[in-house]
């Protein structure tokens, strides 16, 4: 995929959540550029229905996701974008490695979800710049989730 960069593999598969959305006391110190050019929540919003619109014609991944309470997920991960981008929410889900622990997602598997990301984040018109910006804050949480 020519779209690819260093850290594209990121660890989008924040998709397997539990929690609620909370607003931190320090929000007036967040860097919020990014969160900005994710569109806000509005854009966070569609690019994650974008995601599970993917994810779920997507028949090498969906299988993960057939016994997920799609709403909780959805507000979940909303969250954890919102917070990763600088936004005003806290993630209050179990760590990736708690939530993705036993589930032997694959190399491939990750990969699949990151495509279906990028594509939600075209859809949502997001400029490559902040994908990719994106990207790399998710990437961090790779080695929590593969357990091949």
């Amino acid at each position: 995929m020519n779209r690819w960069v260093a850290g594209v593999t990121a660890g989008i598969v924040v998709l397997f959540l539990a929690g609620s959305a909370q607003v931190s006391a320090d929000d007036a110190e967040r860097d919020d550029r990014l969160f900005q050019q994710l569109g806000g929540m509005g854009g966070i919003d569609l690019i994650v229905e974008e995601l599970l619109l993917e994810i779920s014609r997507d028949l090498r991944i969906v299988e993960h996701f057939a016994q997920t309470n799609i709403e909780r997920f959805r507000r979940l991960l909303v969250e954890q974008i919102c917070d990763i981008s600088g936004g005003p929410c806290d993630y209050s889900g179990d760590s990736m490695e708690r939530v993705h622990g036993g589930m032997g997602i694959t190399e491939a598997e990750f990969n699949a979800l990151v495509e279906n990301l990028i594509t939600a984040m075209d859809t949502a018109r997001v400029p490559l710049a902040a994908q990719n910006r994106l990207l790399r804050e998710l990437a961090e949480m790779r080695p929590d989730i593969i357990h091949q």
